[in-house]
């Protein structure tokens, strides 16, 4: 659930198929065979939404890939014929907002999401995220995207084999300890199970338990006998898919990226749901305990749910659980010991204890002494500069700390002789989020736009690569006097379409840097093979669930623009 103090501000003042692949029993899926993965990323093809049926819901189908498409916005102009002349430098994959999701920990929020369902009435616009039907399929998504990587294997432009993928935050989306556990364990390979509390049977608001049944779910498996069906079934057209919850909790072979690959901190790898500090020994005890709430009392007014969570998310939740018989909508599950939320010192020994390549995926002995996420490494030429922009004191919004402020302007000014790349989980506009915690480090703390104009300072800084808005933007950030840095920021794994990015650099040989960016979609099949035999099929029909999401999801592709590109920036070491 993102809940942005920037959002809140903003809302307050504007308040002043499935179906093709049917077998004859209607909206049932059958698997097919997978077709073979392009090498090429979205060049040769990628998905789209197909005809949707009576009610809305649509498969999804092949089409042609993208060219890629020149960008020139910084004022940089190369020689017409680089494309006979220029070398390869280097490339790597950006995965970003993985979000892997305990989703039937008793933490998380789902019934605020029927909050914002399409209706007559104004949508607060801050619950969307709470929910999402495909949630339950986070870690096949992962692994299918590592399997769709390993095998493109070399940048489609230059064929520079990819030295390494960097994920840049919300990794996880509870910061909890297994699903911290999960990411790391699906990036370095070997036996996955995203499972939690009672390994027999779910538990969670998709299925089909009579005694806290709730509409506004889908429930996969059908309505129980004497219950309505379930408002995306009815309303949207969502099918039923026999077998799903058990699928979704079989343990799986993750096939482990073949590059060495690196972690950047999230506002949900260090945040409650992304928004509320890990620190509440309240929030720990509603994690760790027996109770989960799938339906809300009656009578709850959405702003007030808003405006409680944000106060004291925990004082609200423990009071709606002790509401006890008179709220139906409780249910009892089995406590987990793994579901602990862990402190941004916790996360980066995960990185540590559960090994790959290379130890620690970047985060350094001092990262791991004093509980910082924020670290450089080198490769060849290239600088890579990793920031930690998750505000410790809450909200979904970003920004840094003085130490790490200093920290950046003192280590940019030592990078004169390299091409710098900068990584982050938020945007420059999204770090907008100054709180200071009550009683504690009262330093102001550095918003986006001083972070921008830092870095164009330094005209070795030729890209910023960030993620945390779930949408592909390629974003021009033009220097006085010329030239610039490209801000690329690339969508996520949990929403549609579920893409990741290769990142391709290249010398011209004329002062000028190409940087080729170009779109991957996971190995999962389209709609024709989605199924539930193995997690290929499953990371499909989560796709294709992420199409349908009834909360629109749809502009996270982008634009062509923001998708397979080619940057033009001045060389600063030419």
């Amino acid at each position: 659930m993102e809940i942005s103090r920037r959002d809140l501000i903003r809302n307050t003042i504007a308040a002043g198929g499935l179906a093709a692949a049917a077998t004859a029993l209607p909206g049932v899926i059958r698997p097919a065979a997978a077709a073979a993965l392009p090498k090429t990323g979205t060049v040769a093809s990628t998905f789209a939404t197909g005809t949707p049926n009576a009610k809305g819901y649509a498969p999804v189908i092949t089409v042609a890939g993208e060219a890629h498409t020149t960008r020139t916005e910084l004022g940089v102009l190369a020689d017409a014929g680089r494309a006979t002349t220029r070398q390869g430098l280097l490339a790597f994959a950006q995965l970003s907002d993985i979000h892997i999701v305990d989703a039937q920990s008793p933490l998380r929020v789902e019934w605020t999401d029927r909050f914002d369902d399409p209706s007559p009435l104004p949508a607060i616009g801050l619950f969307t995220s709470s929910y999402r039907p495909q949630e339950m399929l986070s870690g096949q998504i992962a692994d299918s995207m590592v399997r769709a990587i390993n095998r493109i294997a070399k940048g489609p432009v230059t064929g520079q084999s990819l030295a390494l993928a960097i994920q840049t935050g919300d990794n996880s989306d509870n910061s909890q300890l297994n699903e911290i556990r999960w990411n790391i364990g699906v990036l370095n390979g070997g036996t996955v199970r995203v499972d939690s509390g009672n390994l027999s049977t779910w538990e969670g608001v998709a299925d089909s338990s009579g005694a806290t049944y709730d509409t506004a779910y889908w429930h996969p498996h059908g309505n129980p006998l004497g219950k309505p069906v379930d408002r995306p079934r009815k309303e949207y057209g969502f099918p039923v898919v026999p077998g799903l919850l058990d699928a979704a909790r079989r343990p799986f072979a993750a096939e482990g990226l073949d590059i060495p690959w690196y972690s950047v901190f999230g506002n949900h790898d260090g945040l409650v749901q992304g928004n509320f500090p890990t620190s509440t020994l309240q929030l720990n005890l509603l994690a760790l305990g027996a109770l989960k709430i799938v339906s809300p009392p009656t009578g709850l007014h959405p702003a007030e749910v808003l405006d409680d969570l944000m106060t004291d998310p925990a004082a609200f939740l423990q009071g709606l659980l002790g509401l006890g018989i008179l709220n139906p909508g409780v249910r009892l599950v089995t406590p987990d010991l793994d579901r602990r939320l862990l402190t941004r010192k916790e996360v980066v020994e995960q990185h540590f204890l559960l090994g790959g390549a290379p130890f620690g995926h970047g985060f350094t002995d001092a990262n791991r002494a004093t509980g910082t996420a924020y670290y450089h490494f080198d490769r060849g030429a290239f600088r890579f500069v990793v920031l930690d922009t998750v505000n410790p004191n809450g909200y979904a919004d970003g920004s840094l700390d003085q130490t790490q402020f200093a920290w950046l302007s003192g280590l940019l000014a030592q990078s004169t002789d390299k091409v710098v790349m900068v990584f982050s989980h938020h945007t420059s506009d999204t770090m907008g989020n100054p709180l200071v915690a009550t009683g504690g480090d009262l330093e102001q703390r550095v918003t986006g736009g001083t972070v921008l104009t830092k870095l164009l300072e330094h005209p070795q800084v030729v890209a910023w690569i960030n993620g945390h808005t779930h949408t592909n933007t390629i974003t021009p950030r033009p220097r006085t006097g010329g030239g610039g840095l490209w801000e690329i920021t690339t969508a996520s794994h949990i929403d549609w379409p579920q893409q990741a990015r290769i990142i391709e650099i290249a010398d011209n040989g004329d002062g000028t840097l190409s940087i080729f960016t170009t779109m991957v979609d996971h190995a999962g099949p389209a709609s024709a093979g989605a199924g539930t035999a193995d997690a290929q099929q499953l990371a499909g029909l989560a796709r294709e669930l992420s199409a349908n999401d009834w909360h629109d999801h749809s502009g996270g592709g982008g634009t062509p623009k923001d998708r397979n590109v080619e940057l033009l920036v001045a060389n600063p070491l030419a």
